[in-house]
């Protein structure tokens, strides 16, 4: 039996994931959760063979929560299961150890095939957003300026940024200045909005 951990903060959409992965013969559902900060315990508890977790949960998010799982429970293979087919997303999450991505319009039949592949050790990615990531490239951004774009969403000041990132004022401004450019925006509010649309941030 393939021994199953899931994870999402929509209590629908988690009973019904559970309501289809029991209808298979080799899988067992062995634990759900509805929020990020939940999950390294109940695995723990558990001992799931593979952990499905959506990408934006309360607490942690599911990329932080796969970076977790890889570090305290190897034998755990993760699969990103989310409503977000962004090339962003699908780079942060395999650099976080996840073996699987997978977007929630999928139908049920490729789910459950790319769970059976990740338990015989194989990756598994959903064929469009792959697509999509290899003609898009990865995101342009050095983490310094992704982390200047999250602080600029929030709408502080440069002075309140420079605080948070315990950086210069000049230095954020250029970081700024450098994601306005890469993402040819206009201001740094719509420059966080796209990187944030391309999973970036």
């Amino acid at each position: 039996m393939i021994r199953l951990l899931l994870a999402d903060d929509q209590a629908l959409v988690l009973g019904a994931l559970a309501a289809v992965l029991r209808l298979e013969p080799d899988m067992d559902v062995v634990a759900e959760v509805g929020t990020g900060s939940e999950v390294l315990a109940a695995a723990q508890r558990t001992s799931p063979d593979i952990a499905l977790l959506d990408v934006q949960m309360p607490g942690r998010d599911g990329l932080t929560v796969a970076a977790d799982l890889q570090r305290a429970l190897p034998g755990c293979r993760t699969i990103i299961c989310t409503t977000f087919s962004r090339p962003g997303y699908l780079s942060r999450a395999m650099s976080a150890g996840a073996a699987g991505y997978v977007v929630k319009d999928s139908p049920p039949e490729q789910l459950v095939d790319a769970i059976r592949r990740v338990h015989a050790g194989l990756r598994f990615v959903d064929p469009a957003l792959a697509a999509e990531a290899l003609a898009g490239g990865a995101s342009p951004l050095t983490g310094r300026e992704a982390d200047a774009l999250r602080a600029a969403a929030e709408g502080g000041t440069v002075a309140d940024i420079a605080r948070a990132l315990r950086l210069s004022q000049g230095t954020v401004r250029n970081h700024l200045s450098s994601a306005i450019g890469k993402t040819q925006a206009r201001t740094r509010a719509e420059a966080a909005r796209i990187a944030e649309a391309n999973g970036w941030l």
